[in-house]
């Protein structure tokens, strides 16, 4: 991992500490699922930053092209060498949701593995709570994020994780995990309240 150990300190001291958590069942993975995490490896990733963003009550939400129907989560994107979380969490943002930014809480620091076969990737997911400063709801990059949407916290946590658990796919399921991980967070530290 490429994250400097100063900078996850200085994001601490800044929003302050997260849970962290290693989750201890791995979360297995279909071919073309594993495929793609292997691509977005390079440089040595194996951490993206993930973002709950909130307006007037509701959590922005993205879909994939290739993601199953009914498919939403809240956006996430990889941080490359040379990048801060903070840069790639205002980046992704915009990129996938057309909204600016800026970071609150750091909630979670999840420690998931993933596995296909007799292959393992030990992955970490930084999480924040942010707030939109500007922008409009519309994803810049279009050839991955085939559009975005508000959805309540009974959505998350209803019909929307359910389309992630009933996928079959290891990085959905992991991502309808982080999301309860995050509502429960949210809820011990009084900023949610549904």
């Amino acid at each position: 991992m490429y994250i400097p150990s100063q900078e996850l300190a200085e994001l601490e001291r800044r929003y302050g500490p997260p849970v962290e958590l290693a989750l201890p069942e791995p979360f297995p993975m279909e071919p073309g699922e594993w495929e793609l995490l292997r691509r977005s490896q390079h440089d040595g990733c194996a951490h993206d930053v993930t973002l709950f963003i909130f307006i007037d009550g509701q959590i922005v939400v993205i879909r994939k092209p290739f993601h199953p129907p009914g498919v939403w989560r809240p956006p996430s994107g990889g941080v490359p060498p040379g990048e801060s979380i903070t840069a790639a969490a205002k980046r992704e943002a915009y990129e996938e949701t057309g909204l600016e930014v800026e970071l609150g809480r750091y909630l979670l620091r999840l420690k998931p593995v993933f596995v296909h076969e007799q292959e393992r990737v030990a992955w970490t997911s930084h999480v924040f709570l942010a707030r939109r400063i500007g922008g409009e709801l519309a994803p810049h990059d279009t050839r991955e994020i085939e559009a975005v949407k508000l959805a309540s916290v009974k959505e998350l946590e209803g019909p929307i994780r359910e389309r992630l658990l009933e996928s079959g796919l290891g990085g959905l399921r992991y991502r309808a995990k982080l999301a309860d991980l995050a509502l429960m967070r949210l809820r011990e530290l009084g900023l949610l309240l549904s």
